[in-house]
């Protein structure tokens, strides 16, 4: 409707990649630039088209982060479990798998689970067998997944570390597992944080604030954010609303300073460059554990040479 009826100019929107790939082509057809706030899929500007950008980072980075930094952490032994239900869980675990056996590490067992599972006590069962037990668990969740899992595993006694993606940005984790979230780590976009954010981010929690009434819930609401102010930035650069014209301006961007980092979109890519925030849950709060820019990071495409 928006695109067909409304006549916009452009979009912003979806924070998933599966919404994404069920618009994105529409929009693309219309000849509509398109901006996803919080879709991670690498894979997405080629399979939605030319003028289609993200606002965030890929998959692929985030879990190169999540790989060098559980790797220097925790150790070389890994077990990895994902929802085979979604692209955004497979191909985070697979970027991992990647990054991480690249390193050294080991994956001492894997396994999924369908996404409308809300008991994993098959997966725990499997895990609890091994002889010994690895030095983390790397999770590929679902938002609405990740409490119910963390807590059934921390009450069959597998207490160490649990790694994540973005998909744990929510407050529903501590919500749903309580006291049982602590030692997890995840990466995501930003920690929203009034006392040790930056000056952006603490002065996007005071006007999210006063415009709502309450802190926003996650990094998702920052890059919402940023995702608007980038096309409008494209747009007064471009001076025109017209689809190449905002092309070809956000083709151009460097160290555009978004509430969630800088954007640069470099040599044509249209994922931006961006650093990685890593979050630890520490007595059911979301603290900052480490800000990392991996060494190295998977190709968009599984299976292609690192």
């Amino acid at each position: 409707q928006f695109v067909e009826e409304d006549g916009v100019a452009a979009v912003v929107g979806f924070t998933d990649s599966d919404s994404v790939l069920a618009s994105g082509p529409i929009i693309q057809t219309a000849g509509v630039p398109f901006i996803t706030a919080g879709a991670t899929s690498p894979l997405l500007p080629e399979q939605v088209g030319d003028l289609f950008f993200m606002a965030c980072f890929g998959d692929n980075v985030q879990a190169a982060a999540a790989a060098e930094y559980a790797f220097a952490n925790y150790g070389d032994t890994a077990y990895l479990l994902w929802d085979e239900g979604v692209e955004y869980t497979t191909l985070l675990a697979e970027y991992f798998r990647a990054r991480y056996e690249e390193l050294g590490g080991t994956i001492v067992l894997e396994d999924n689970y369908a996404d409308d599972a809300t008991d994993f006590s098959t997966q725990i069962t499997k895990i609890r067998a091994l002889a010994e037990q690895p030095d983390f668990y790397f999770i590929s969740a679902m938002p609405y997944n990740v409490g119910p899992v963390v807590l059934q595993m921390r009450q069959a006694g597998l207490d160490g570390p649990i790694v994540g993606g973005d998909g744990y940005d929510t407050p529903d984790i501590v919500s749903v597992a309580g006291e049982s979230a602590n030692n997890v780590f995840f990466t995501t976009h930003a920690l929203m944080d009034s006392e040790i954010g930056t000056d952006g981010i603490k002065a996007f929690i005071a006007a999210y604030n006063e415009a709502y009434g309450h802190d926003p819930e996650n990094a998702f609401a920052a890059l919402g954010y940023d995702a608007v102010k980038l096309l409008a930035d494209a747009i007064e650069r471009a001076g025109s609303t017209d689809a190449t014209a905002i092309q070809e301006a956000l083709l151009s961007t460097e160290d555009f300073p978004g509430i969630t980092g800088s954007i640069t979109f470099s040599e044509g890519s249209h994922i931006p460059q961006k650093g990685v925030t890593i979050i630890e849950i520490v007595d059911e709060q979301f603290t900052l554990a480490e800000e990392v820019v991996p060494e190295v990071v998977p190709p968009a495409n599984p299976g292609a040479d690192m």
